[in-house]
């Protein structure tokens, strides 16, 4: 069992994984959905915690490898400099976890100059607030079919 948990730890901590698809799943395989909260707002926080505190050397390395590649900024992040430029900070963070990630999110708003703390702040409610609908929402739907 405590292996089933591990896997949502590490598929919430993965971009693109994330939260979205791993507390369903999670609820889906059968697993407490209180503990599949918990241990996916866990991994997905620990790797928007670690983009946050080593933003410095991860946007040299990542502004590197994008010239490297001579890409053109991605749909995802256009999107993200529209939500930014519309609801700042708070919008971004809230609207990333369902648009373009959470990671995407924090790593664009404190491109755009959001500060480390802000950053952090609002990347703890927006995770806890998608947590909890995800959760909520999938387990009262599972209870509805499974009835």
């Amino acid at each position: 069992m405590i292996y089933e948990y591990a896997l949502i730890f590490l598929g919430a901590a993965i971009p693109w994984f994330e939260i979205a698809l791993v507390i369903p799943l999670g609820i889906v395989w059968g697993l407490s959905p209180a503990w599949v909260m918990i241990t996916a707002f866990a991994g997905n926080m620990l790797t928007v915690m670690l983009l946050i505190i080593g933003f410095d050397k991860f946007r040299i390395w990542y502004d590197k490898r994008q010239q490297k590649k001579g890409k053109e900024p991605s749909k995802k992040n256009d999107r993200a400099v529209r939500i930014w430029n519309k609801y700042g900070l708070p919008g971004l963070s809230l609207l990333g976890p369902i648009l373009i990630g959470t990671h995407i999110a924090a790593f664009i708003g404190m491109t755009l100059g959001a500060t480390k703390r802000n950053t952090t702040v609002w990347m703890i409610i927006s995770i806890g607030v998608w947590t909890l609908a995800f959760g909520i929402l999938t387990a009262l739907g599972f209870d509805f079919f499974t009835a």
